[in-house]
């Protein structure tokens, strides 16, 4: 299954990940010291963001995921390290390891 919408996708999640990751480490640093990226973190995180959901939506017409895969997917892009999980387990659809589960 080498889709190139799941490649786009698989490509923009791990640095997804970790733009997040970032912005939440910069916002305690706001907090705590007088340190302040959150607005330069904040864009990073927001365009790579914006990129994960076009190419998930994309991934999602031509995979033609289930409901449940597709949630999967897009629940990882909000949670922290969710971006890692993802782009695992695209990379191992994208290999023919994870057969995707269709409608």
């Amino acid at each position: 299954m080498n889709s190139s919408a799941v490649h786009r996708l698989r490509l923009v999640s791990a640095p997804e990940g970790i733009s997040f990751i970032l912005l939440l480490i910069c916002s305690v640093l706001k907090r705590t010291t007088s340190f302040d990226a959150v607005p330069v973190m904040g864009m990073v995180h927001g365009i790579l963001f914006i990129l994960y959901v076009i190419f998930w939506i994309q991934a999602w017409q031509a995979q033609k995921w289930d409901a449940k895969r597709g949630v999967l997917l897009f629940v990882l892009s909000v949670l922290p390290f969710g971006g890692f999980v993802a782009e695992r387990q695209l990379g191992r659809e994208e290999r023919g390891e994870l057969r995707p589960a269709t409608a």
